[in-house]
């Protein structure tokens, strides 16, 4: 049986445009998780924190046998937590985030989540894939074939999400199991990095940068050289053979 181990790297900023930072991360030895929260008044920054640290309750305890079940039960009381905020205080009502989480099962395999439109890539043998899709109305319409993805990348409205984490707490998550090999290299973002930063740029980093901690700082300059015009927020995770 493989055991492989993550080295890992997470930032938020703010960016150039925002007067406060709605984004959340976190980054472990086994889970990595990113939430970009919306609302309004700064209702983002709490739906965002409440969804992170519940999922990050998931650090604690043994390894999950059922990464995908763990990990869709963790986002799913997430989703009551905002629920619970809101019956509590109703001016929180209309808040919501996207979550984008990766939990490692410690011996090769990870269990991906993904609700919104923030995103995971994967760098495997000098490629890079996205391996989320983004829920908003132009990536719908894309799949439809009704509208370029160049056109979609520019559209006024690409941030229009049809499904996020909110505080009816009825979204059901992109789950799947993936295998990680050593090698491998992931890199979660809000879409502050990704509507400025275009594949081939992600892609260049990501290759010419081999400590994620410097990997994350040179993503994150280069979205504030781009104009900055949301948070930006990343974690580069390294998967080594775990006697690296």
């Amino acid at each position: 049986m493989t055991h492989n181990r993550i080295r890992y790297a997470a930032g938020s900023d703010v960016g150039r445009s925002r007067a406060n930072n709605e984004d959340s991360v976190h980054a472990g030895e086994r889970l990595l998780a990113i939430a970009d929260g919306m609302g309004g008044h700064g209702h983002g920054e709490v739906a965002s924190a409440a969804v992170i640290s519940t999922l990050a309750k998931l650090e604690d305890g043994p390894a999950p046998a059922d990464p995908v079940a763990t990990l869709a039960d963790a986002v799913r009381e997430a989703g009551q937590r905002l629920g619970d905020l809101a019956a509590q205080d109703p001016a929180l009502e209309r808040m919501g985030t996207t979550v984008t989480a990766m939990l490692w099962d410690g011996r090769g395999k990870f269990a991906l989540a993904h609700v919104g439109d923030s995103r995971a890539y994967m760098l495997r043998d000098g490629a890079l894939y996205q391996i989320t899709r983004d829920h908003t109305l132009v990536q719908s319409l894309v799949d439809d074939g009704r509208m370029s993805p160049d056109q979609a990348a520019r559209h006024p409205r690409r941030s229009l999400l049809l499904r996020a984490l909110e505080t009816s707490g009825l979204a059901e998550p992109d789950l799947s199991l993936r295998e990680a090999y050593p090698g491998d290299r992931y890199l979660l973002c809000s879409d502050g990095l990704t509507s400025v930063l275009e594949p081939e740029a992600l892609h260049h980093v990501l290759t010419t940068v081999a400590d994620p901690q410097e990997a994350v700082v040179r993503l994150i300059e280069l979205a504030n050289e781009g104009g900055g015009p949301d948070n930006i927020s990343c974690v580069v995770a390294d998967v080594e053979p775990a006697d690296a």
